[in-house]
C-alpha cells in the first residue's frame, strides 16, 4: 500500500473522528496560540493573559465533561449534555464508539476521559489559583500560561497514550514546559538552580527511557501496546526466567522504561530533583506538578502495565516479578518520604518529601494490580473483578489528592504573601489573625489529616480502597502483606511531621514583631471552596458516587 493510499484512507475514515475526540487538547492549543497572538499584538495588556487561559481552560473542561457524560450514557445523552453533544458535534460514531484513534496511537475510552476530566479541572483551579496569588506578573504571564497549558496538553496525551512512540513524546511534553516553570521566578537563584537540576535530572531519565523503549520495541518487533502480550509470548515462549537471554533483555528494557516514569512520579531512588524544585519553584508551580503529572504519569504507568496482561505462564510471572518490584519501590519512596519530611523547616520542602512518600501509597496500588494480573492460580480471587478494584483504589486516591494537596500548596502560595516567608518558625499563631487567615489554617489542617489518612476525610477512603486491594492481592503472593504492613506503619509516622507545621499555627504563639495580617475574603473563600470536596468524598453520599464512578471506568479496562 502506498503511502498516499495510507493518508486518504486516514483523511477520509480516521481523521474525522479523531479531531472530534481530540476537541479538549484542541481547544488548549488554541488557548496557547491566544496567548502568544496577545503577547505579540499586545491585546494581553487589556485583558489579563490569566483571564485568556482561564476561560480557554474551561471550554476545554466543558468539552471533556460533555465527552466523558455521552460516553458513558452509551451516545444517548439528555438534558444539557445533549444540548452541549450538539454543538460540539459529537457522533456516536465519533465520541461515543470507545477504540483506537489517531491510526492507533491513542486510545479513546472511559478511563481515558476520566482522567483527561480530572487534568482539565486541576488546570482551571490552578489558573484561578495563579491569578489570585498574582504569580506569574501581568509581564510574564503569557509565557508561563503557555508553559501551563502547554504540560497540560503532553498529559493528556499521556493518558491516552496506545504506542509507546506517543508515551515519549508525551512525558517529554509535560516535561519541558515544567522545567521552565521551575525557574519562572526571575532574580532568584534557589529558583534558577532547582531548574537547571530538574532538566538535568530529567535528562538523564530521558535518555535512559528512551534507551528502554528502542530496546523493548526492537525486541518485541513494534511499539503498539496491543501487540505488547502476543509478541512477548513469541519472543519468551512458556516460562518467564532469566537464563533466557529474550526474557532478560525485556525485563532489562523495562526497568529502563520504568525510569522515566519513576522520575515523574518522584519515585525513591529517582527523587532527587523534587525536594529542591518544589523549594526553589513557586508554590503554585509546586503544586501544579505534585498533582497533574502523577495523575498522568499513572494513567499511562497503567496503560503500558496492562499491555501485557494476557494468560500465558510466562506473561503471569513477569507481572508478577514486576508487580513484586514495584512494591519494593512503593516501600522505599513512602519510608524515605516519610522520613525525609520529619526534619524539614521549610514547608514546600516538607511537602515536597510528603509528594515522595504519596507516591509510594499510590505506587502500591499499580503492584497490586500486577500483582493480581499475574495470578495463574485464583485461590478464591475473581481477577477481573480484584483488578478493577485495585485501580479504582488508585484512581479515587488521585482525585482525592488533587484536592488535598492543592489546599496545601495554595494555603503555602497565599500565605507566603502575607508573611514573606515559608518556613515552619514563621506559622506561628496563624490562627490568631484575621477571619481569612483564620480559615487558611483550618482547611490546612483538613488538607494534612487527609493526607495521613485520617476519617471521616477523603484521604481515609483513598488509602483504604488502596490498601485492600493490596491485602487481597496478598492471598496470591505473601509479599503483599508485607507492603501493607509498611504502608500502614508509614501512615501513622507521617502524622508527626504535619503536625508539626499545625502545632506553629495553632498552639504556639504568634512572634512579637508581625504586623497584623490582611489576607483578603476572596482568598479564604476561594481556599474553603477546593477543601469542601475532601471532606464531601470522605463522609457523604458523593463518595459512594465517586467509588462507583472510578469502578465503572476502571472495569471498562478489563472487559
Amino acid at each position: 500500500m502506498s503511502v498516499s493510499t495510507i493518508l486518504q484512507q486516514f483523511a477520509s475514515q480516521d481523521l474525522p473522528r479523531s479531531l472530534e475526540i481530540f476537541a479538549p487538547e484542541l481547544l488548549l492549543c488554541a488557548t496557547i496560540l491566544l496567548l502568544l497572538l496577545g503577547r505579540l499584538i499586545g491585546f494581553d495588556r487589556k485583558i489579563p493573559a490569566s483571564w485568556i487561559a482561564l476561560l480557554g481552560g474551561m471550554v476545554a473542561f466543558t468539552a471533556a465533561f460533555t465527552q466523558f457524560m455521552y460516553l458513558k450514557s452509551g451516545g444517548e445523552p439528555t438534558g444539557v449534555i445533549s444540548d452541549l453533544a450538539y454543538v460540539l458535534r459529537i457522533t456516536e460514531a465519533g465520541v461515543g464508539t470507545p477504540g483506537p484513534y489517531f491510526t492507533g496511537l491513542l486510545m479513546h475510552d472511559h478511563f481515558g476521559m476520566f482522567f483527561r476530566l480530572g487534568l482539565l479541572l486541576f488546570l482551571v483551579l490552578v489558573i484561578a489559583l495563579t491569578a489570585l496569588t498574582g504569580i506569574p506578573d501581568n509581564e510574564d504571564a503569557p509565557d508561563f500560561y503557555t508553559l501551563l497549558c502547554g504540560s497540560m496538553v503532553g498529559m493528556l496525551v499521556a493518558v491516552s497514550a496506545n504506542h509507546l512512540l506517543m508515551a515519549f513524546l508525551a512525558v517529554e511534553m509535560m516535561s519541558v514546559p515544567s522545567y521552565a516553570m521551575v525557574g519562572f521566578l526571575k532574580g532568584r537563584r534557589a529558583s534558577s538552580e532547582a531548574s537547571f537540576k530538574y532538566v538535568v535530572y530529567g535528562a538523564g531519565a530521558a535518555g535512559v527511557m528512551l534507551y528502554g523503549i528502542s530496546l523493548l520495541s526492537g525486541l518485541l518487533g513494534t511499539a503498539a501496546f496491543p501487540q505488547f502480550a502476543e509478541r512477548f509470548d513469541l519472543l519468551v515462549g512458556n516460562q518467564f526466567s532469566f537464563t533466557n537471554a529474550n526474557a532478560t533483555l525485556i525485563a532489562l528494557a523495562m526497568l529502563m522504561i520504568l525510569v522515566g516514569f519513576a522520575f515523574k512520579l518522584s519515585v525513591f531512588p529517582f527523587h532527587f530533583w523534587c525536594p529542591d524544585a518544589f523549594e526553589g519553584a513557586a508554590a503554585e508551580v509546586g503544586g501544579y506538578l505534585s498533582v497533574a503529572s502523577k495523575a498522568a504519569s499513572f494513567g499511562l504507568l497503567i496503560r503500558f502495565a496492562l499491555a501485557f496482561q494476557g494468560t500465558s505462564p510466562a506473561l503471569k510471572e513477569f507481572l508478577t516479578f514486576f508487580g513484586i518490584a514495584l512494591g519494593v519501590l512503593a516501600c522505599l519512596s513512602m519510608t524515605f518520604g516519610n522520613l525525609a519530611a520529619y526534619t524539614q523547616t521549610n514547608v514546600k520542602r516538607l511537602l515536597a518529601y510528603s509528594t515522595i512518600a504519596h507516591a509510594g501509597y499510590m505506587l502500591l496500588g499499580v503492584s497490586a494490580l500486577l500483582v493480581i494480573q499475574g495470578s495463574s492460580v485464583p485461590v478464591g480471587v475473581d481477577i477481573p473483578e480484584q483488578s478493577a478494584r485495585a485501580v479504582e483504589g488508585l484512581t479515587y486516591y488521585i482525585v482525592v489528592y488533587l484536592f488535598m494537596n492543592l489546599v496545601a500548596f495554595a494555603t503555602v502560595a497565599l500565605l507566603r504573601n502575607e508573611i514573606f516567608s515559608e518556613k515552619i518558625e514563621d506559622y506561628r499563631g496563624l490562627i490568631s489573625e484575621n477571619g481569612a487567615t483564620k480559615v487558611l489554617c483550618i482547611c490546612l489542617l483538613v488538607s494534612f489529616f487527609s493526607l495521613v489518612g485520617l476519617p471521616p476525610f477523603g484521604g481515609f477512603f483513598g488509602k483504604f480502597l488502596i490498601f485492600a486491594s493490596a491485602f487481597k492481592a496478598g492471598w496470591i503472593h505473601w509479599a503483599m502483606w508485607v507492603f501493607v504492613v509498611i504502608a500502614g506503619l508509614n501512615t501513622v509516622f507521617s502524622l508527626f511531621y504535619y503536625l508539626g507545621v499545625l502545632k506553629a499555627m495553632f498552639i504556639r504563639p504568634a512572634p512579637e514583631h508581625r504586623r497584623p495580617l490582611k489576607t483578603p475574603g476572596i482568598v479564604g473563600a476561594y481556599v474553603a471552596l477546593i477543601t469542601i470536596p475532601i471532606l464531601v468524598l470522605g463522609a457523604s453520599p458523593l463518595q459512594d458516587d465517586l467509588s462507583k464512578t472510578a469502578h465503572y471506568v476502571a472495569a471498562k479496562l478489563f472487559e
